[in-house]
């Protein structure tokens, strides 16, 4: 398998569920680990993350943008590691402002339909929501066989 088909079977392993593993710095250097529900769009290389302001992974990026995603395949053999700069939207502030628009699209693409969209909104600014975008770099692991 050449290099190229290696990472777009690679990255192809993030488009296959929405779960995975967030890892970001600590101040002293050793990795903090979040379990983490994301979609992927490959047009853009970009990971999105739904995250709210006061958690650790938060600061972490804050500080240092530098950050690792890990997924794996059902059976476990296969995983891949996505290495990037995080990016991150503002705070939710206002239930139509453009945040909360992006976290509407992303809980589209990770959960399909909301019940209620107007509560929803409310909650993100009330969760001071924002939206983690990691740009994959590099990606490497195990492909899918066969």
């Amino acid at each position: 398998m050449t290099q190229d088909r290696t990472e777009q079977a690679l990255l192809q392993l993030l488009s296959e569920g929405h779960g995975g593993v967030l890892v970001t710095l600590k101040r002293d250097g050793r990795p903090q680990l979040s379990n983490v529900s994301h979609a992927y769009y490959p047009d853009e290389r970009i990971i999105r993350v739904s995250i709210t302001d006061d958690r650790a992974k938060t600061r972490n990026l804050r500080r240092d943008p530098r950050a690792s995603y890990h997924v794996t395949s059902s059976d476990r053999w296969a995983y891949t590691v996505a290495e990037g700069t995080a990016d991150l939207t503002p705070v939710a502030k206002d239930p139509h402002d453009e945040t909360v628009e992006e976290l509407i699209r992303l809980y589209r693409d990770v959960q399909g339909e909301h019940p209620d969209w107007d509560d929803f909104r409310a909650a993100m600014v009330r969760d001071r929501r924002l939206v983690l975008r990691l740009k994959v770099d590099r990606a490497y692991g195990v492909p899918k066989r066969g």
